[in-house]
């Protein structure tokens, strides 16, 4: 189920960047398209009211294998040393704000409460469970998606063409989706389930023709075209010294 989601979310851009890191393999490509196709069934394959794992769980999972096979494949591919890209600072910002909103669900994963002042083994009125229940949270899996697009995103620089389009808007979703899912759990447990307001923020784990999948895929715009693709015009190399050309970090 895990390989599932949120995984298989991450496979697909990752499979497009390992694909182009392998250029001119046509089998290569060929692959990492099956590896997105599969791993694309995902919405169809869980239940987040039932997450015992049955057969047709296979299916994202052969994408997500696929594409392991595919970065192993092109390890030795991708670019080396220690370069600083222009927009590393935000990532570090983005990392520890999720961080911070993770130390909840990290606890309860382990099977703990987490300990003041985090709201966590309360039981608030009317509920049966506590604010945070143990076990897995689906604001945990936007932590990691949203950590996984920071991390990942590092490689689109050294990318090209389509493939680094399509990457490229496929992390800027990700990043999207996973820093909406990791705020409205955590306003839901630690702001409205205390009584600090009377509303709460609606839930975005699945796709939907609503505003606020409007206001996700906006963002996601807004982070391809603000942020990913220019740091590809102008990296920072590691002495600070801004570079030019297709977005190669220095070494």
């Amino acid at each position: 189920m895990f390989s599932n989601y949120p995984t298989a979310l991450l496979a697909v851009p990752v499979a497009l960047l390992a694909a182009d890191r392998l250029r001119p393999s046509r089998v290569a490509l060929a692959a990492a398209l099956t590896a997105a196709a599969l791993c694309l069934a995902t919405p169809f394959t869980v239940e987040q009211a039932d997450l015992d794992a049955r057969p047709r769980n296979a299916i994202p999972a052969l994408g997500v294998a696929l594409t392991i096979a595919l970065v192993v494949r092109a390890w030795r591919r991708f670019p080396r040393g220690g370069g600083r890209l222009a927009g590393d600072g935000v990532r570090i910002v983005l990392a520890l704000a999720a961080g911070v909103l993770a130390i909840p669900w990290m606890f309860a994963e382990l099977g703990f409460y987490a300990p003041d002042p985090i709201l966590a083994d309360e039981r608030p009125p009317g509920e049966q469970l506590a604010a945070v229940h143990l076990g897995r949270h689906h604001g945990m899996d936007g932590v990691l998606v949203a950590l996984g697009a920071l991390a990942f995103s590092r490689a689109l620089p050294a990318a090209r063409g389509a493939l680094r389009e399509a990457a490229s808007l496929l992390l800027a979703l990700a990043l999207a989706y996973g820093v909406a899912n990791a705020v409205q759990d955590a306003w839901l447990e630690q702001v409205e389930k205390r009584g600090w307001v009377d509303w709460g923020l609606a839930s975005v784990t699945v796709p939907s023709l609503t505003p606020r999948w409007a206001l996700i895929v906006a963002a996601a715009l807004a982070v391809h075209f603000l942020w990913f693709r220019r740091e590809r015009a102008e990296p920072v190399a590691a002495a600070g010294r801004p570079t030019r050309g297709e977005g190669r970090v220095s070494a």
